[in-house]
């Protein structure tokens, strides 16, 4: 049996200049450091960063003292004028990616086009953007519902930075149907675009694929998604401790891919797990 690591696996520039910034934070500041929202969605690395002295605090309400950290996915223009406003010491740690985001959003917002995000309305990245829209951003989850949107002179559609390559193509072709004139800001990472090439390459090749990342994570999710359309074995998994020799059974090549926010101490352990089930040589592929 073979294993092989997927191109560009585990942490990405985002993620690590985030933790960076947050360590740097604990270390440099007294008093409390809370996270608005967890830093990256990775359960593993949430609990490493709280046994640091980070928290971390899904409602701005409930940070009364010390310093906040703007977690990578960033936030809306109003929720950090509100943190300003009671004192509170910002630390912004938005992906930079996520930032030009941002900002494109906002210009977009003062020159009049309808503004469509292909994107997760619940994620925290969306929501920052439909604050910089001053809530006129529409967003769009699937190729239906960018159909059902009425027609439109003028519009400007973008994505959530994680968002799957083919489905925003998808989105765009419908949306040529209902707009005269459609600006297109292709705003998913290019980390992103690499990392989905990648895996679903790899997905065409092996017999079983699994993904490893947290369940909330958006990037992940969707490279699950991309591999299971190619490859119908592909697990996803959060840890090494959930692959069970079953997965394994008649696999002769075993593939691993790992989300911008997995540690590769995560992909290593799935290694080892698979190794542990089944005698196998393993490749990280360059």
């Amino acid at each position: 049996m073979e294993i092989i690591i997927a191109k560009n696996s585990g942490l990405c520039y985002g993620v690590k200049r985030a933790l960076t910034i947050a360590r740097r934070t604990r270390r440099a500041r007294r008093g409390s450091v809370t996270t608005l929202g967890d830093l990256v969605h990775n359960p593993r690395i949430s609990d490493d960063l709280r046994s640091q002295g980070i928290g971390s605090a899904e409602d701005a309400a409930a940070i009364d003292a010390g310093t906040v950290i703007i977690r990578s996915h960033g936030v809306a223009p109003e929720v950090e004028r509100a943190l300003r406003a009671r004192k509170l010491r910002l630390v912004d740690a938005t992906c930079p990616i996520v930032k030009r985001i941002q900002r494109q959003v906002a210009a977009l917002a003062r020159t009049g086009p309808e503004i469509v995000i292909v994107g997760n309305p619940g994620h925290p990245e969306i929501r920052g953007l439909v604050g910089y829209s001053r809530g006129r951003a529409r967003i769009v989850e699937n190729v239906a519902q960018a159909r059902a949107l009425p027609a439109r002179k003028r519009r400007a559609v973008l994505a959530q930075s994680t968002q799957d390559a083919d489905l925003f193509g998808q989105v765009v072709a419908a949306l040529l149907e209902r707009t005269e004139e459609l600006r297109v800001h292709n705003t998913i990472c290019r980390s992103t675009q690499t990392r989905q090439r990648s895996t679903s390459e790899l997905a065409a090749r092996v017999d079983a694929l699994f993904i490893v990342g947290g369940r909330t994570s958006s990037n992940t999710n969707k490279l699950y998604e991309i591999s299971r359309r190619i490859l119908p074995s592909t697990h996803f998994i959060e840890s090494a401790g959930e692959i069970a020799p079953a997965m394994l059974r008649r696999a002769r090549r075993i593939g691993i891919s790992g989300g911008a926010s997995t540690p590769p101490e995560a992909i290593r352990e799935a290694v080892v797990r698979i190794r542990a089930n089944t005698p196998a040589s393993f490749r990280r592929e360059t």
